[in-house]
């Protein structure tokens, strides 16, 4: 095989070598985590509605979660967002295709990554499309400034193969997934080789690297909920060079800091994966009259995940416990009330319906 001419500048910092390791021992968690056939499907599922919501809510996509389900569910129709619709539409039989393929552990190629952006572009009877005959720029879409210029079309076909390459190399030599994953995010953003679909594009193509390699949890994880979250820190862990050319240096840019921020969102997707597992797996063991188990703040990943919102702010709401985690309102309560017993949670004014949760010091 030819050797890639693209050469990515990074560094295994050890602020991405302890995310790494946090990642391997969840997966190896939740590979041992005892789940039904059935609850599987479930979960598997949830996770591709979810996917499906959230990288196209990235892009502006209009459709609630709830609307969203209704669209792939019922095939339900809205008169008044018509594209939302279908761009739904196309980012599931994306998804479901993707999955697919990483199942069959098929090879990645630029037929593959054609084949994708048919389908998140025009769905499923779409012919594979070719790269960008021109010159796209990224605006911002308030004032209409360019944020960025990717490289010029006639350069396209090159930085694409080149790209592929790399990754088929990288999985030769044994990079770990996650860095092969987020390496192959950034680029094929940073080449931007469509005039519209680069983001979803983008995120499939990780999904496929992660799942192929497995790293995708048997499709339980949704990453793209995990950029959704916090959008401008997605966008700002792109951004890795002040000037907007790509000429002008981002084609040489070091690029740890955004695996870093990539590595830190699998972590939580993750995290968030595994709480639900166990949150099936207790109630199959409920059914069963098996004892629950009882887990403290340190070893709950779900309590771990919920201390992350008190790096943003002072106090949270079971309101923010039940959209973190993908629960019932219900649910999170009693969450919550358990960790106040647990000691390291206490609620403020709790005579109070709604009230609020603050981090014991």
């Amino acid at each position: 095989m030819k050797a890639a001419a693209w050469q990515p500048r990074f560094v295994l910092s050890s602020t991405l070598v302890n995310t790494l390791m946090k990642i391997e021992g969840l997966r190896s968690v939740a590979e041992r985590m005892p789940l039904s056939p059935q609850a599987q499907i479930e979960l598997r599922q949830r996770a591709q509605l979810r996917s499906t919501h959230f990288s196209t809510r990235i892009e502006g996509n209009r459709l609630t979660l709830a609307e969203t389900a209704q669209v792939i569910q019922t095939a339900r129709a809205f008169s008044d967002r018509e594209r939302d619709v279908r761009e739904v539409q196309h980012y599931w039989k994306a998804l479901q295709w993707v999955e697919a393929q990483a199942g069959r552990k098929v090879t990645l190629t630029e037929d593959l990554i054609r084949k994708v952006h048919a389908l998140v572009e025009h769905g499923g009877r779409a012919r594979p499309t070719p790269y960008r005959d021109g010159q796209n720029v990224i605006r911002d879409s308030i004032s209409r400034g360019t944020i960025y210029m990717p490289p010029e079309a006639k350069d396209v076909p090159q930085l694409m193969a080149d790209w592929v390459r790399w990754v088929l190399h990288a999985e030769q030599d044994g990079v770990p997934a996650p860095v092969i994953a987020g390496l192959a995010h950034y680029q094929f953003v940073t080449i931007h080789p469509y005039f519209d679909g680069n983001g979803r594009t983008a995120r499939l193509l990780a999904t496929f690297i992660l799942q192929r390699n497995g790293y995708g949890l048997n499709g339980l994880i949704s990453l793209e909920e995990q950029h959704a979250r916090d959008l401008e820190r997605y966008y700002l862990a792109l951004a890795t060079h002040p000037h907007h050319n790509y000429y002008e240096g981002r084609d040489q840019v070091d690029i740890t800091s955004w695996l870093e921020y990539f590595a830190d969102v699998l972590l939580a997707a993750f995290q968030a994966t595994l709480s639900v597992m166990e949150q099936t797996s207790h109630a199959g063991e409920k059914t069963t009259n098996a004892p629950r188990l009882a887990y403290g703040a340190s070893n709950d990943p779900r309590a771990r995940t919920i201390l992350r919102l008190f790096d943003r702010q002072n106090t949270i709401t079971s309101a923010d416990v039940a959209a973190t985690l993908g629960l019932s309102v219900r649910m999170a309560r009693l969450l919550l009330s358990d960790w106040v017993a647990e000691g390291w949670l206490v609620a403020t004014e709790p005579s109070r319906k709604k009230r609020a949760y603050k981090r014991v010091a």
